[in-house]
């Protein structure tokens, strides 16, 4: 697959995912398109660009507590693109929690559906 189709794709699971998220938590509120949409698009990038850079600087720690540390970079993430995106707020620590468990779920069932289609 090429790289900018791949990139659309993962472009639009995490539309999907904040789609899911918003449906099913009262405490997130994305009021429109724009914020779900710039909110997706700092989600992808954090997670292609800023969360294998703090893996790495943070790989220790997360060894030493067996990939909480890991899940914690997910939810700051999360926390990253609620910051940016306007209209988009997230409230209560257990709402990022779920929210980012919710995310990850829907990444690796549409990732692979995406890929049983594409034979990959």
């Amino acid at each position: 697959m090429p790289l900018l189709v791949r990139i659309a794709v993962v472009y639009g699971i995490n539309v999907l995912a904040l789609i899911v998220v918003d449906w099913l938590f009262d405490s997130v509120t994305i009021r429109e398109w724009g914020p779900l949409l710039l909110g997706a698009a700092v989600l992808m990038v954090g997670n292609l660009i800023i969360k294998p850079i703090l893996a790495i600087l943070t790989l220790p720690l997360i060894i030493f507590t067996f990939g909480l540390a890991y899940f914690a970079i997910n939810v700051l993430m999360l926390a990253l693109a609620e910051w940016i995106a306007p209209d988009f707020s997230i409230d209560g620590f257990w709402t990022y929690v779920g929210a980012t468990i919710v995310i990850w779920l829907v990444n690796v069932v549409v990732g692979a559906l995406m890929s049983r289609i594409s034979g990959e």
